[in-house]
């Protein structure tokens, strides 16, 4: 058997620190400000780093750090960053047997531009991840797991969202899903069949928004709307403003520790992962469940890239404040 089971990308992260940028403010930047570069010159870089990441491989290290029995399920690109990143995850006590590796493109890549007093700027390179397709999953091994968890699948790999869905429904597997852009814009039908199964549903809040069609400021109407087609607990994290949680009886609202922020890489997914972890130790309490994704997320924060900083299981950590109110009192 297998405790759990992740779906998601494999990628190869390379973070770079340019010695010399500008940053340009025009309204046709998407958020007001872009990197500019001199066009046609070398740029020298001030520091490098590389690490895996993909919301596949980073959920499925916290898992194994807790020490649950851990599968990842992608394709990878035959190539040196598609072996690296099996060689880490298997030092990580992850099964990668059901990796496949392909010729037809490279593994996922992406260039992260850290620049000092500004947001991240990533390139992404969406390459052989999303190559996985529904002939290429050996279901009948997939029958042995207790948890499913569904990161982000981009592309035409978030077309068989509900096929893996639908199985680990009928087999009695519980479903985390952290959707992504591409998942969130399938069609209505198909995700309102997919939420009815989900046991546990991972939204930012620019997701939710997107998900109920709702600005995310208005998070009574967001999670009233999402209760009405999921039936599990529904997580909204709001960046540095913390989480909102509903299970359907109560609303839960958490704040975050207050640390020195490295590198915001893999947050969501140690958060989601870390959420999980503690859902299933604990059999069931929100709140340890809110303390341990909390602390997790945190720890990563504090390190270059989405793994370095994952908790394992039975490190102490410091805790939050929650705040709990029945659903009815607030609607």
């Amino acid at each position: 058997m297998f405790d759990i089971i992740t779906f998601g990308s494999a990628t190869w992260d390379v973070f770079l620190k340019p010695r010399k940028y500008q940053v340009a403010k025009n309204k046709k930047f998407i958020t007001g400000k872009g990197i500019c570069f001199n066009l046609g010159s070398k740029v020298d870089i001030e520091d490098i780093y590389f690490a895996s990441g993909g919301g596949g491989t980073n959920t499925a290290a916290t898992f194994s750090k807790q020490g649950f029995k851990t599968v990842y399920y992608a394709t990878v690109g035959d190539d040196i960053s598609g072996r690296e990143i099996i060689e880490e995850l298997e030092k990580l006590g992850i099964n990668t047997q059901f990796i496949l590796k392909t010729k037809e493109k490279p593994t996922n890549h992406s260039i992260v531009l850290n620049i000092p007093g500004q947001d991240r700027t990533i390139l992404v390179y969406r390459g052989a991840s999303e190559l996985l397709c529904d002939r290429d999953i050996s279901w009948e091994n997939l029958r042995k797991a207790k948890w499913f968890y569904l990161a982000p699948l981009s592309g035409k790999l978030a077309k068989i969202t509900e096929k893996i869905v639908n199985f680990a429904h009928k087999n009695e597997i519980k479903i985390a899903f952290n959707p992504g852009n591409s998942q969130l814009s399938l069609p209505s039908k198909i995700l309102k069949r997919i939420l009815k199964k989900v046991d546990v549903l991972i939204l930012n809040q620019e997701e939710a928004s997107l998900l109920t069609k709702i600005p995310f400021q208005k998070e009574r109407e967001i999670f009233k709307k999402i209760d009405e087609f999921c039936p599990g607990i529904t997580i909204m994290t709001k960046g540095p403003k913390g989480v909102v949680i509903s299970d359907g009886k109560y609303f839960y609202r958490a704040g975050i520790l207050d640390i020195k922020v490295i590198d915001r890489t893999g947050t969501g997914d140690s958060f989601g992962s870390g959420f999980v972890s503690a859902f299933i130790h604990s059999k069931g309490s929100i709140e340890k469940a809110i303390q341990l994704a909390t602390a997790n997320a945190s720890s990563c924060l504090k390190e270059w890239g989405a793994k370095k900083g994952l908790l394992k299981k039975g490190s102490k950590f410091k805790k939050v404040k929650i705040q709990k109110n029945e659903l009815k009192i607030l609607f």
